[in-house]
């Protein structure tokens, strides 16, 4: 089932670059947040999307808001993807795509390719965006618009 506008962030923990564990709900009631969803560390696209949200980080600061990324790969390799590439925000392993469930991120490529999808929630953790493309740099402008309407 699949996240829809107005429902609330999917109660889950999942492990951060660190190894350590990270809890969606400790982000509720303290700030905006952007998690988004990508196939792979250090593939083209994939580290394209990162280091443009890394790019991009303090206009999403700016706007009071946290950016999450999302993976299957393990803490390891979130962590040496952070170190290569500056990557200034938390990643998250989801080794048995427990999160892409619950969020509804689909495959693409005929199943072949995890999806590339960014959510948008508010202070409180009420989904007000949802972006679904393959085309890594939208994400991120299209993620910092929807945080400025909610402004």
């Amino acid at each position: 089932m699949a996240l829809k506008i107005g429902d609330s962030i999917p109660d889950i923990e999942l492990k951060d670059q660190h190894g350590k564990i990270f809890d969606f709900s400790s982000l509720k009631g303290v700030q905006p947040f952007v998690v988004y969803f990508y196939p792979k560390d250090f593939t083209p696209g994939c580290t394209k999307q990162a280091c443009s949200f890394r790019d991009q980080y303090e206009e999403f600061k700016k706007l009071g808001a946290e950016v999450i990324g999302i993976s299957s790969d393990s803490e390891g390799s979130h962590a040496k993807f952070i170190e290569k590439y500056d990557l200034p925000f938390i990643m998250l392993s989801d080794k048995d795509k427990k999160a892409r469930e619950l969020f509804g991120v689909k495959p693409n490529l005929l199943g072949m390719v995890p999806g590339r999808e960014t959510f948008v929630f508010d202070m409180q953790g009420m989904l007000k965006y949802r972006f679904n493309s393959m085309n890594a740099t939208r994400h991120i402008p299209e993620a910092l618009t929807a945080l400025e309407k909610m402004k």
